[in-house]
């Protein structure tokens, strides 16, 4: 009598796609950034991210988590149709706040942010993008101008620090789909900062800097524990 194989007859798990694994990461460091977790349970739920051969088994997870309702795939960020957006923005700080713009707002093609001896804020990561291409040009003379940018966006970035800093801080890895909207930064710093952040929403910089604390420290620890398995 042959002996049948119970598994033989079902079908493949899916396999993993580019960035499944970071993806699942990401929201991993979000929970933990929300406390729904201690480090222990971070760390070995990394770990199970590394071990992992089909997206079914990423997805088991993160299926006890409040917050991380969202599948691994994540589909592409909604835009506005090219109507709706308007062609230019101002926003300028001169020896103070020149306010900040968050939520969801809808930024124009070209959005003008100036820091004068002041400072001006733009948040992306909620905002209603229209397709293609955003532009943010931003000046900074003994000032700064800060914009915080979503991961689900490509970015790019180039710009002049003349005794100043044109910093593009990436606290979250960003989407390299290039289907993706592009929010791209241009700008002269002069004795100021033009700093761009890519940071999920919601998240502020203390949060930031204690998700990526236990990211890397976890990481530090997965690779250490495959060493020693090597060496075995």
């Amino acid at each position: 009598m042959t002996e049948t194989n119970p598994n033989e007859n079902k079908p493949p798990a899916g396999p993993l796609g580019e960035g499944a694994r970071q993806k699942t990461i990401d929201v991993l460091c979000e929970s933990f950034a929300r406390d729904e977790m201690d480090m222990e349970e971070f760390e070995q739920r990394v770990e199970l991210v590394y071990r992992a051969e089909s997206m079914e088994q990423l997805r088991a997870i993160l299926a006890d988590l409040p917050t991380a309702n969202l599948p691994v795939t994540v589909a592409p960020r909604p835009t506005l149709p090219p109507e709706s957006i308007s062609e230019n923005s101002v926003m300028v700080g001169i020896m103070g706040s020149g306010g900040r713009r968050d939520g969801a707002w809808v930024p124009a093609r070209h959005n003008w942010a100036v820091g004068v001896m002041g400072g001006s804020e733009l948040d992306f990561r909620e905002a209603q993008l229209g397709p293609g291409v955003t532009e943010v040009h931003g000046f900074a003379i003994m000032g700064a101008v800060q914009v915080l940018v979503p991961h689900d966006v490509r970015v790019e970035c180039t710009g002049i620090g003349i005794m100043g800093g044109f910093d593009h801080k990436r606290t979250v890895t960003s989407t390299t789909d290039p289907k993706a909207p592009v929010i791209r930064v241009t700008g002269v710093a002069i004795m100021g900062a033009v700093e761009v952040t890519v940071r999920y929403p919601g998240e502020t910089a203390r949060d930031a800097r204690r998700r990526l604390k236990a990211e890397q420290k976890a990481l530090r620890q997965i690779a250490s524990r495959s060493r020693s398995g090597a060496d075995r």
